[in-house]
């Protein structure tokens, strides 16, 4: 009869309060625990989807859906590894429509330029050489171990007239840097051709091993370095266009990044 008694005032004091606490005297949910949960049978949480209950499957976790939401069964899965091996850990690619553009005026001309382009030199060293600015991205480095590899693309053009007798051309250099250290610098002449306003298109890669663990800054910045014969008005266009004969969307620059890296930071991954 106790037993009896006992179950019924519970049932009354579910009804009359709505809320129970074990251990503590003012509950904040239906049921509120205050101590350890020794859960012997299943745990089932309602399907949003179907109304039904699902107890999950084998190695799931619940996992929150936000505020007056149910939580839901999800797999946590980490990657498998081999030890030693390098994995693609980083890829992404950014362009730029703006570019950057060089008078005659805007040259660059050093004495030494195999003292100057050498690799890990810094841009501040760099005179008159010009960022393209959304070229400019931060990237992560989760390993002391990694390669780092950058491609940049773009179309060089000059608004020179249709090539005459005389040999008319512009020297030009455009460097890969992180953390503003030079790490792939390439340098090309652009010459006048039988069309005005010749254009090329320019490729280089970069590569650095094992930077340091954290954030870097990529970023391309480019120079005119000498101009041989052209006219006092010459205009030299890196990613954009300085004649009418093509337009940004054709001279826009890129960059892809890719970051191989042997892990030794696992970040789980929620399905």
């Amino acid at each position: 009869m106790k037993k009896v008694i006992s179950i019924l005032s519970l049932g009354m004091g579910l009804s009359l309060f709505a809320q129970v606490g074990i251990k503590t005297g003012s509950p904040k949910a239906w049921l509120d625990v205050n101590g350890d949960l020794n859960l012997r049978g299943k745990l089932m949480v309602l399907n949003y989807s179907d109304g039904g209950l699902s107890e999950g499957t084998n190695d799931q976790i619940l996992v929150s859906q936000g505020e007056g939401y149910p939580p839901v069964w999800r797999t946590l899965r980490i990657p498998e590894y081999e030890p030693n091996k390098f994995y693609l850990i980083y890829n992404n690619s950014f362009s730029d429509k703006t570019g950057i553009t060089f008078n005659n005026r805007e040259e660059s001309i050093t004495t030494s330029r195999t003292a100057l382009f050498t690799k890990g030199n810094t841009f501040s060293n760099f005179s008159r050489f010009k960022k393209i600015p959304s070229l400019s991205q931060p990237i992560n480095i989760y390993s002391t171990e990694s390669k780092t590899y950058i491609q940049f693309e773009t179309v060089v053009q000059a608004n020179f007239d249709a090539a005459g007798s005389t040999d008319t051309s512009i020297d030009y250099a455009c460097g890969i840097f992180i953390d503003d250290r030079l790490i792939s610098l390439r340098q090309r002449n652009l010459k006048a051709t039988s069309g005005a306003s010749s254009f090329i298109t320019h490729n280089q890669v970069g590569i650095v091993e094992n930077l340091s663990k954290g954030q870097h800054a990529v970023s391309v910045a480019c120079a005119r370095m000498k101009s041989y014969n052209t006219a006092t008005d010459s205009l030299l266009g890196i990613g954009i266009n300085v004649g009418n004969n093509i337009n940004s969307f054709i001279t826009q620059s890129s960059i892809k990044v890719d970051v191989y890296e042997v892990p030794q930071v696992f970040n789980t991954i929620i399905d």
